[in-house]
């Protein structure tokens, strides 16, 4: 089980968020014209009024690049102390190269380095406690985490089971070395089941099966899921981490401000919030606007929440993805 050895003093800590979603709105409206749907159907099985769209020739390191552009801004930084970017995404503008080189490039970040990771919806939090450790050991001062996705892409969008769910944006974090021993990335419990394979994916357009006229005209190239299967994993995943890394940090609700889930679905989330006898009004929320966007939907609510974080307010954020992959983190806000 990962930790951090805590006999060393340099803590990770969130010092900047930032989020981007194109301005195209895919509605549930836009949706009935397009498929055999309703918004009533759309809202009450998935909590979802409509979902952003990025243009054909802007992919997920447009994305990338204007959250790093954003932090930098707001942090008033030289682009040059930047170390390292991370971009947790299934959706790369490429098989190769990977998005966070070419999103480096594009946001003028002369001396950093990038590399991908794919954990689907559970991106941001592998990510994230990877750039952590970055932080933890010393190796770098300044690491930005990404979480972002161009779904879109990937929607057949006669499929009214998967297409009406997804939509494209995203965001990111800047972490910055702290000697608080009481601010910042705690704690994880991160999990994994390669069983999960199988009930979400892309069957085709990998190494196993690459893409031929075949594969694509049955549809081979766009996201399958198996949503009743999804649901019930989800839901006794995220519940389960969040009740273990509280019990390892001997935490109650009390101590804990925010949940912040990944945004899979609202019946999910309310599923989740009710296992843990979480109240509500304090788990972040803003699927209804942005749909899920994978790895984007966590760093999108903190963007969304920034002006309701507070300075040591305990946090956990939760996801579960296809692969499966899920898990929870812990940590204190920042600032």
């Amino acid at each position: 089980m990962p930790r951090f050895n805590e006999d060393l003093m340099t803590k990770a800590i969130i010092t900047a968020v930032s989020g981007y979603v194109p301005d195209e709105i895919l509605s549930n409206a836009d949706l009935e014209k397009m498929m055999d749907t309703n918004d009533e159907w759309i809202q009450s099985r998935t909590g979802i009024r409509e979902r952003r769209v990025m243009p054909d020739d802007r992919a997920v390191s447009y994305i990338g690049a204007q959250v790093v552009k954003d932090i930098i801004e707001k942090r008033n930084i030289d682009p040059s102390s930047i170390d390292l970017v991370i971009c947790a995404t299934c959706t790369a503008d490429y098989i190769l190269p990977d998005s966070a080189n070419t999103i480096c490039y594009m946001a003028g970040l002369s001396k950093a380095y990038g590399f991908d990771l794919n954990a689907a919806c559970s991106g941001f939090l592998y990510a994230l406690f990877t750039g952590a450790q970055f932080i933890k050991t010393g190796v770098y001062k300044r690491v930005i985490v990404i979480g972002a996705e161009k779904l879109t892409s990937y929607m057949n969008y006669e499929d009214r089971t998967t297409s009406i769910i997804f939509g494209d944006g995203g965001g990111g974090v800047l972490l910055e070395a702290s000697e608080d021993e009481q601010l910042g990335i705690i704690d994880a419990v991160l999990r994994g089941d390669g069983e999960g394979k199988d009930f979400l994916r892309i069957n085709a357009g990998g190494s196993l099966k690459p893409l031929n006229q075949e594969r694509m005209d049955g549809r081979e190239h766009y996201v399958y899921q198996d949503g009743k299967k999804i649901f019930k994993r989800a839901v006794n995943g995220m519940a389960t981490t969040i009740k273990e890394v509280m019990a390892r940090n001997h935490l109650t609700n009390d101590d804990i401000r925010w949940i912040v889930p990944h945004q899979a679905n609202l019946r999910i989330i309310n599923s989740v919030a009710s296992l843990v006898d979480f109240p509500m009004e304090r788990v972040m929320t803003n699927i209804d606007r942005f749909g899920n966007t994978s790895a984007g939907t966590i760093p999108l609510c903190l963007w969304e929440y920034e002006d309701q974080l507070k300075k040591g307010d305990g946090v956990i954020l939760t996801a579960f993805g296809g692969g499966f992959t899920w898990g929870s983190l812990y940590l204190k806000w920042a600032y």
